[in-house]
């Protein structure tokens, strides 16, 4: 697409007849991410009928929707500081870009030959996520949290 623009008529246009998109990101492979997938703009019409108990596991949904939300946080953390200087970060504020970092280098970045199972991968965002108290993971309910926040990865 041209200059990276994702508003782009062609790269716009040709998401209405697709199933997703992935949002394969210039910057990301420039740091050596791989794949240098950016979530925030990539998404999946199907994916909510095709996760869960009885497909992948009960937590994948609840764990999906507070990765995203707190990469997106991290993102916004790490623009804020680039403006206001680390610090005027606060100890939350740490803890998103904390997250952000093992987000990029350890979920989204995989060697090219890893074969990675869903469940692997399910592991691998809990170990994310318990970089935060339990009381900050307000999009995984408290029965989900239960079973799944204790375990070492």
């Amino acid at each position: 697409m041209p200059n990276d623009d994702i508003t782009h008529p062609i790269p716009d246009l040709t998401g209405y007849i697709t199933e997703g998109q992935i949002y394969v990101d210039r910057q990301l492979h420039n740091r050596q991410v791989y794949p240098p997938i950016n979530v925030l703009p990539s998404l999946s019409r199907l994916m909510k009928s095709a996760i869960g108990e009885g497909m992948t596991r009960r937590d994948h949904g609840d764990v999906s929707n507070q990765l995203y939300a707190n990469y997106a946080i991290g993102k916004d953390v790490q623009a804020m500081k680039a403006v206001v200087g680390e610090e005027a970060l606060s100890s939350e504020d740490h803890l998103y870009l904390e997250f952000l970092e093992k987000f990029e280098g350890k979920f989204v970045n995989q060697g090219p030959y890893e074969n990675r199972t869903i469940f692997d991968t399910l592991e691998i965002a809990w170990g994310l996520l318990r970089t935060f108290p339990k009381d900050m993971l307000k999009r995984i309910p408290e029965k989900t949290l239960k079973g799944f926040y204790a375990r070492s990865s």
